[in-house]
């Protein structure tokens, strides 16, 4: 009789530590550009499975290895990357119940085209941290490699939205030209794409990104990397010039609700974070993250 009210409790006891050990969502990570999936982002996964032991956290890779991934982040169409991302994110088991996204600069919009284009396991919260929502209209100190860096600058000079560089360069892919709203909302293969900005709309982008139970969109306030830095909030140039912003509540995106941030907002699940700082100049250990991300939005 002993042996079998030890044998219970002992499997009890295994089911009590197996559930809290799977408590926490899955998180997926995306990198940015001239980082890589267990680059600089590796912080955030390390300090995360720390404070929640047994989370499952993952970062999206592309290619066979850390080279071909950073290559990625430059010369590999976006459509490719959120199809491939995907299809990996479909065949992980940890992630059939669901997963928490982290996307890091752009890779903020990658995620969110993700939530937009591949519903199936769903995306509980998307936090982007410094993302490019609204695209960008310069690039004034590109991060990573300096020769990559020249080699984007001048094909965006060659033509942002002629067809061979838009097809292959990631940075033309968001490239969002408030001088020639028509040429970029023509050729623009991604971002005009996934902001429903073409017609017909496609309606399934703003279904399944108000299937999400926040979209956290933080704006580093000094940022120096993303212009214009209101991007992160789905903030941009007034048509015409490329000076002054118009707020996100008065756009045609939001006030017709093409994708959904409408129904978000009016729902209180549309959340607007400013972080005090350079572009991605968050620390990791730090009360900012602890307090406005991770107990929000990532602790269960």
């Amino acid at each position: 009789m002993k042996f079998i009210q030890c044998f219970v409790a002992i499997i009890w006891l295994f089911t009590v530590i197996q559930t809290v050990i799977t408590v926490n969502t899955p998180v997926v990570m995306y990198h940015g550009m001239g980082d890589t999936a267990y680059g600089s982002i590796n912080s955030v996964k390390t300090f995360l499975e720390d404070k929640f032991p047994g989370i499952y956290v993952t970062s999206i890779q592309m290619g066979n290895n850390a080279e071909e991934d950073f290559l990625s982040s430059y010369l590999m169409n976006l459509n490719k990357q959120v199809e491939t991302a995907c299809a990996i994110i479909k065949a992980d088991p940890h992630l059939k119940n669901g997963y928490n996204g982290i996307g890091f600069s752009q890779g903020g919009q990658i995620l969110r085209a993700i939530a937009q284009r591949c519903p199936e396991p769903p995306m509980k919260n998307l936090i982007s941290l410094g993302g490019q929502h609204q695209g960008v209209y310069g690039l004034p100190k590109c991060m990573g490699s300096i020769k990559i860096c020249n080699y984007v600058r001048e094909m965006l000079n060659f033509g942002a939205y002629v067809r061979y560089v838009q097809d292959n360069l990631v940075q033309a892919e968001f490239w969002h030209d408030p001088l020639q709203e028509d040429l970029y909302r023509n050729r623009s293969i991604f971002l005009a794409d996934i902001n429903n900005e073409k017609q017909p709309r496609n309606e399934s982008y703003k279904i399944n990104l108000t299937r999400l139970k926040n979209l956290v969109l933080v704006q580093f306030l000094n940022d120096t990397i993303v212009q214009p830095k209101e991007s992160s909030w789905f903030q941009f140039y007034n048509q015409g010039q490329a000076k002054i912003v118009y707020n996100l509540r008065d756009s045609p995106l939001y006030q017709e609700d093409w994708i959904g941030l409408k129904q978000l907002d009016q729902t209180k699940r549309l959340k607007l974070l400013g972080a005090i700082g350079d572009h991605l100049q968050f620390h990791v250990h730090g009360k900012w993250f602890e307090d406005e991300i991770v107990q929000p939005y990532l602790s269960t």
